[in-house]
This record gives C-alpha cells, structure tokens and sequence, in this order.
C-alpha cells in the first residue's frame, strides 16, 4: 500500500530563520544591538565594563517595575500606579527601619506586604467589580502618591541601617565593579521567565491574555489569577522599592514619579503586546536595556536629556505600530 504524500507546505514546515523572524524578542534584540554598535562607534566610553555595569545599575529599578508591568500587560491590563506604589514602599521600609526602630528585615517584610497590598486592591477591583485597569490604577496612583507624602511628612528620610543599603554595594568582576542589586535584578528576570515559558502557570497567563471567557471555559480559575498576578506584581514592586533605597541610600517621597511610564516603555519595546497574550519577560529585559542604552549612550554623546526623551517617546509609538501591524497580519 503506497503513502499518500504530504502536502509541500507539510514537508516544508516552519524554519528556523521563520521562527526566528516571527518571535516578539528578535526585533527589540536586533535595536538593541544596533544601537550598541552606534554608541561604540560615536563614543569611547560606551564599550567599557564601567560604563555597562553602570547602566544595568541604572536600569535595576524600573527594570524589576516592568517585571510586575509584564505580568498585567500579558493579560491585556496595564499599571499606571507601579512608580507610586514603589515610592510609598520605599518610605514604609526607610521610615520604619530608621525612625519606628523595628528591625531592618521586619521593615522590609512589611514594605513588600504594603506594595502587595495595593496590588490585592487593584486586582479585585479590577476583577470583582469589574473596573478598566487603567481607571483602577490610575486612581491608585494618586492614593500611593497622596500616602508616601503624607506619611514622610515631605522628608527625605536619611541615616538608614546597613541591611537596607547592602544591595548598592558592588563587588569586583575583572576591573569593573557590579551591585549586588543588579544581581538581584537579572535573578528576577531569569526566575519569571522560567515561570512564563516553561510553567503551566505561565501558560494559563498567556491564555488569560489571549481570551478570558475561553480560558475559563478550558477550566483556568480566571478570577483567581487575575487578582493573584496584581498581588504578584505589587510584591514585585516591593522589591523594587529595595533596590531604590539600595541606589540613592535614602528614602525619597518624591522618587517614582515617572517610572511607571519608563515601565511601559521597557515592555512595550520588548516586543510584549498592549493587547495581551503575547510577548516575554526576556523581550522586556531586552527593553530596559535598550531605553538604558539609548540614555546612556545620547548623555555620552552630550545630547541634551529632552531630546532623550523625545526619542523614547518615537521609539515607543514605533513599537505599537509593528505591533499592530504583526497582528493584522496574524489575521
């Protein structure tokens, strides 16, 4: 008995270069590559481990934010509260630890608790109610923003235990010195994209983004999900809160309060879709790098911060219309 052959387009089957070309990762991958190349060719000071090191450490902080930012983008939310939130943690963690006397760990522990907290509350209203995450978030913006000014008083807080500035302090690798905190950060960044891609965790949050009522009818609890990946990302920010406290050795009622766009921006650019579903943690590892590469690289250049900025922003709506593009595409 002769087989019946296979269509052609069965035998020819996906590529490698095909599979490579369609991953949401390859193109913010290329750009940051690129812009690598153009830095290293304009400046001196770009590829030295100085000056690398120096920009993971200035990344670390909204790097972790856009961790958080990833997990509510995927299931097509979004989170305009994370910087605020992130401020108010980092003055309960100082506050606490340098004026209430209670021990260093215990403050951290109940700075993270505060930050997951304010995700709880965004994710059962978002959830339970239901409210648009952008209306939830944005009115908890100016909760957390309202609270860490009235909880510090307007005061930065100063003279902080050692334990909650350890992570700002570097260790040798070669001739450049590395943070322990940005350690902490690509630590992060490895164990939420191990649970993403490789956890029936992460694909339940992948199908949560790509269709709510057919992951509910597949058997995924949506509504527990949904509200434990806002609590997930509010702890997240906590640490994040850490590692700020970590940098600048203080505790700042007015830090934050652009982070929650820089957030977006890393994972938007990391090639993670605004309408769920579709993305990765590495791709937004990816955009955080890039928007620290551009900085840092322009500063090198001495172009002026507004024209940084002004490019982030074209660099943002770039991304969105290739998005867009790819999804009509998918159509």
């Amino acid at each position: 008995m002769t087989a019946t052959p296979l269509p052609y387009e069965q035998l020819k089957g996906p590529t490698t270069v095909r599979r490579l070309l369609t991953t949401p990762t390859t193109g913010p991958l290329v750009a940051l590559l690129l812009a690598c190349v153009f830095f290293s060719l304009t400046t001196e000071q770009f590829l030295s481990g100085g000056n690398f090191s120096l920009i993971v450490q200035q990344v670390m902080v909204v790097g972790t934010l856009a961790i958080g930012q990833t997990l509510i983008i995927l299931t097509a939310g979004i989170d305009l509260s994370c910087g605020a939130v992130m401020a108010f943690g980092s003055i309960v963690i100082a506050k606490t630890a340098a004026e209430s006397g209670l021990p260093p760990l215990v403050a951290i522990a109940l700075g993270l608790a505060v930050c997951a907290g304010f995700g709880l509350v965004n994710g059962l209203l978002v959830q339970l109610i239901p409210l648009p995450p952008f209306i939830v978030t944005l009115g908890m913006l100016n909760v957390a923003f309202a609270l860490t000014h009235i909880y510090s008083a307007e005061q930065t807080i100063t003279n902080l235990p050692g334990p909650l500035t350890a992570l700002g302090e570097t260790f040798p690798l070669g001739n450049t010195d590395i943070t322990y905190g940005s350690l902490v950060t690509i630590a992060l960044f490895l164990v939420f994209a191990y649970a993403l891609s490789s956890t029936s965790w992460g694909r339940h949050v992948y199908a949560l983004g790509n269709s709510p009522e057919a992951a509910r009818l597949n058997g995924i609890r949506t509504s527990r999900l949904t509200i434990g990946l806002y609590t997930l990302a509010g702890a997240v920010y906590g640490i994040a809160a850490l590692l700020l406290i970590s940098r600048t050795g203080v505790g700042d009622p007015q830090a934050g309060q652009t982070d929650n766009l820089d957030s977006i921006t890393a994972v938007v650019l990391g090639g993670t879709s605004l309408f769920g579903g579709r993305g990765a943690v590495l791709g937004t590892f990816i955009g955080v790098l890039i928007v620290g590469v551009f900085r840092n690289g322009l500063q090198l250049m001495g172009v002026a911060s507004i024209y940084q900025t002004l490019i982030t922003g074209v660099l943002v709506i770039l991304a969105v219309t290739v998005d867009q593009i790819s999804r009509k595409k998918a159509r």
